[in-house]
């Protein structure tokens, strides 16, 4: 999902978020993948039996995030497969993040994306509930956190 992702955005000439190699090209873009599902739960979504998006939800967040000074749940590489476009299928994995931080007894639930461009990943992440909070660069990467509290 995410090559189709990579390829997706390249498709519509917005190469600043992964660039146009497919992650699966990247030795080093896999081992972060396995790092972070190997680090906290993967949740995938499916519809008619197959697989339609996928997120990883874990105590904490990407090292170039500081962490919380509270328990948190962070939001790990959420994507959708473009086939199911419309059908909200992102919007039901973070519903389901939302509710298993919640079960979790953890009030504060956070994410990152891609800040550049048009900021369009940031007003997802808005309309789903988050708020942002600080801004941060890897590289020439901008990003930004996005936080969403949780009655536990």
């Amino acid at each position: 999902m995410l090559d189709g992702a990579v390829a997706w955005l390249v498709g519509l000439g917005r190469t600043g978020q992964w660039g146009t190699e497919p992650w699966s090209a990247r030795p080093q873009a896999v081992r972060r993948v396995r790092e972070i599902v190997a680090s906290g739960t993967p949740w995938v979504a499916e519809v008619d039996g197959e697989a339609a998006g996928s997120l990883t939800l874990t105590p904490h967040p990407a090292p170039y995030v500081a962490p919380a000074d509270e328990p948190e749940r962070y939001v790990h590489l959420l994507v959708t497969d473009r086939r199911f476009k419309g059908l909200g299928v992102g919007g039901a994995l973070l519903a389901h993040a939302v509710a298993e931080t919640r079960r979790q007894g953890v009030g504060l639930l956070r994410v990152d994306c891609y800040a550049g461009d048009d900021q369009r990943l940031v007003a997802y992440y808005r309309g789903q509930g988050f708020t942002p909070t600080e801004t941060f660069t890897v590289g020439e990467w901008p990003g930004q956190v996005l936080a969403r509290r949780v009655t536990p």
